[in-house]
């Protein structure tokens, strides 16, 4: 340690207990996305993506007036959309309730 060096009073034990307190909201804050949902569609409604907050897919619903007319790629298409929005969605939750937790540090 540096010649005329202090710790700060409560020392690595303060930091340590902030730490862990940091960890335990951290863990609750993810409990909380995991059982969080987003919803994302694409063509109109035509199919609907919903998602957790920790980025689970948790169920992909189809319009069956889509199976009817629809063609293979473009229902690809709307599915594929659909999923990235979801994603974006849930992305922006989680960033939402991490971010006062992490300062703005990439999690």
């Amino acid at each position: 340690m540096a010649k005329g060096f202090r710790a700060p009073s409560g020392g690595q034990s303060g930091m340590l207990q902030q730490f862990q307190r940091l960890q335990q909201q951290m863990a609750e804050v993810q409990q909380q996305l995991a059982e969080e949902t987003v919803t994302a569609t694409a063509g109109g409604g035509a199919v609907k993506v919903t998602m957790t907050g920790d980025q689970k897919c948790k169920a992909v619903e189809i319009a069956p007036e889509l199976l009817k007319e629809a063609d293979a790629e473009m229902l690809q298409d709307l599915v594929l959309a659909a999923v990235s929005l979801a994603l974006d969605q849930s992305r922006a939750l989680a960033a939402e309730r991490l971010g006062p937790l992490t300062g703005g540090l990439p999690i």
